[in-house]
């Protein structure tokens, strides 16, 4: 009879210290999609990119993150300057998109709903390019913005 209160207290003491290591470690994650895609704030109350370090490589990105719903994207223009390094995170929130950039040639995957992919490439061009979701009549139905090279 001792040995299973002994192995009662063992394994009550085991999972409430995983319970509380689990809850300690999501208090200091960043937040997550559905798709364990970290999610940040990419701009600045005015709406400007703020500077992203990418921690392997040491390369300081312009950060955009595009949300995808019914026929249109949570941003409807994006503005960089010429040699910026961007790094576009398209979350599609509901149905089916994706996001192509004309003039780059860059473009995700046909996404689901929760799913997200991230464009990563340097602004080599100077112009006003438009992005879009290249599904059916969606682009036509205004799911489209402006990517802006200056």
């Amino acid at each position: 009879m001792n040995k299973q209160i002994l192995w009662i207290v063992i394994i009550v003491v085991v999972v409430a210290l995983g319970f509380w290591f689990f809850k300690s470690d999501q208090a200091i994650a960043p937040e997550q999609d559905a798709n364990n895609a970290t999610t940040t704030n990419e701009t600045t109350s005015t709406g400007e990119p703020i500077d992203d370090r990418d921690l392997l490589s040491g390369t300081i990105f312009q950060e955009f993150t595009i949300r995808g719903s019914n026929f249109k994207f949570s941003q409807d223009e994006i503005k960089v300057k010429e040699g910026d390094k961007v790094r576009i995170t398209f979350i599609n929130d509901i149905g089916t998109h994706d996001l192509h950039i004309d003039g780059y040639g860059y473009g995700t995957k046909v996404l689901q709903a929760g799913q997200s992919e991230m464009l990563e490439f340097v602004a080599d061009q100077v112009g006003i390019f438009e992005y879009y979701c290249s599904i059916g009549q969606h682009r036509a139905s205004g799911m489209r913005g402006n990517f802006i090279v200056e």
